[in-house]
């Protein structure tokens, strides 16, 4: 099964984001760099916008990751609810 992953820049505006992929993906590795933050997972990860909002108290707008966002790997599939990154079509 190939990993697919998502890095975003290691600051305050990401650790509840992190926190969030890392809650609906028990399967995510997390690598902390100095500048970043990349989380790993073996075929599928998931981001939802909801465990996001629940983790940063407010609103959330999936467009708001492109901020932080600094690559990633995967067939991105995005609707406004959540952000999928996989290899399965």
């Amino acid at each position: 099964m190939s990993t697919v992953f998502i890095a975003l820049q290691a600051n305050e505006d990401t650790r509840p984001i992190i926190e969030a992929i890392v809650i609906d993906n028990p399967q995510a590795v997390v690598k902390r760099e100095p500048a970043m933050v990349k989380i790993d997972a073996p075929g599928r990860l998931v981001i939802n916008r909801t465990t996001i909002e629940e983790q940063l108290g407010r609103s959330f707008d999936l467009q708001e990751m492109q901020i932080h966002l600094i690559t990633l790997s995967g067939h991105v599939d995005e609707t406004d609810d959540a952000l999928t990154l996989s290899w399965n079509n």
